[in-house]
């Protein structure tokens, strides 16, 4: 059995139910809305954010789920879906999960259009039922996740970003709505507000060390889900480079710096970045970085009861920054 169906093993039947109830909560009297949201709905990824929801609401709540914990599960992933579909279009991106793009087959006002119906979709589902409390989490990460891009945007055309601005960049692009799968999971099933944001803080250090498994990526050797060198080529700021900008000679950053300005298409000086990052140590320190945030994370669920979903979750956790893809 592989990792994922490992996981997924205690929170089999809740995924079969969910997957049901989320393709009902996209439904659309427009035959073309309907066409394009099938279309989502079959090339779906790992489905890690409704896991996250199932297993810490079943985690806290000693097994339990209930009506909320769908429609919070099925908010956030049709929240995620927009956004997807957005940042394909800002990206010009063709390709998602090896799937062509919406906007890659039925234009770029069609995928603005749809992102923003599921937008509502997802706001209608929680406002109809009065899940007032996870339209909160939910709405706050994606104001975060607004923001962490823009941050990322404004900061990356000057290259001297540090690491703590660095850390609020990822929290908020990347962590936040990991954050907000945990605590809404909790919040559908308990009232205990120290656990709800007890179980927030595990899934935001959880996306920590996710982002930087990331960022590790562009530097490995194996063929992988994008190519090496990528981020060097798109001169985005991942926390090898930031160590090793902060502390090479003023000779050698000015040669980093200008590479990736001004050389990022030149595959052999892309190369040069690479091995001159590895030789610095910059891999090394995102991976103790990384292991940080994962040890951190385990450490918050201490003092829960052990219990077969608490297992899936350590084991989801390991898996973040073990996995190979």
């Amino acid at each position: 059995m592989n990792i994922t169906s490992q996981i997924k093993q205690p929170i089999f039947h809740e995924m079969e139910l969910f997957e049901k109830k989320f393709h009902e909560s996209m439904t659309s009297k427009v035959a073309l809305l309907n066409r394009i949201t099938y279309y989502i709905v079959n090339r779906k990824g790992k489905q890690m954010r409704p896991m996250f929801v199932f297993l810490t609401a079943k985690m806290v709540s000693g097994g339990f789920v209930n009506e909320r914990t769908y429609r919070g599960a099925s908010v956030i992933e049709l929240i995620h879906t927009a956004t997807l579909v957005h940042d394909d279009v800002v990206d010009d991106s063709n390709r998602r999960r090896g799937f062509f793009s919406i906007n890659a087959l039925w234009k770029n006002k069609i995928a603005v259009l749809v992102g923003d119906y599921l937008l509502s979709k997802g706001l209608l589902l929680s406002i109809d039922n009065g899940d007032f409390d996870l339209l909160k989490i939910i709405s706050v990460a994606v104001r975060e996740m607004s923001e962490g891009e823009l941050l990322q945007i404004e900061k990356a055309r000057r290259l001297d970003i540090t690491e703590d601005v660095y850390y609020e960049i990822i929290r908020k692009k990347t962590a936040t709505l990991i954050a907000a799968c945990c605590a809404l999971g909790a919040k559908s099933v308990i009232e205990d507000d120290l656990q709800v944001e007890n179980m927030r803080k595990f899934g935001e250090l959880i996306g920590m060390a996710f982002q930087i498994k990331d960022d590790l990526f562009d530097y490995s050797e194996e063929a992988i889900g994008k190519p090496t060198g990528i981020d060097i080529k798109e001169q985005k700021m991942t926390l090898p480079l930031i160590h090793v900008l902060n502390t090479c000679t003023p000779q050698e950053k000015k040669w980093l710096i200008n590479s990736i300005k001004n050389h990022n298409k030149d595959k052999k000086r892309v190369k040069e970045v690479i091995a001159f990052v590895k030789n610095k140590n910059g891999l090394a320190y995102a991976e103790n970085k990384m292991v940080e945030f994962q040890q951190e994370a385990l450490s918050l669920l201490q003092n829960i009861e052990d219990s077969e979903y608490k297992d899936a979750l350590t084991l989801m956790v390991n898996y973040v920054i073990e996995r190979k893809k």
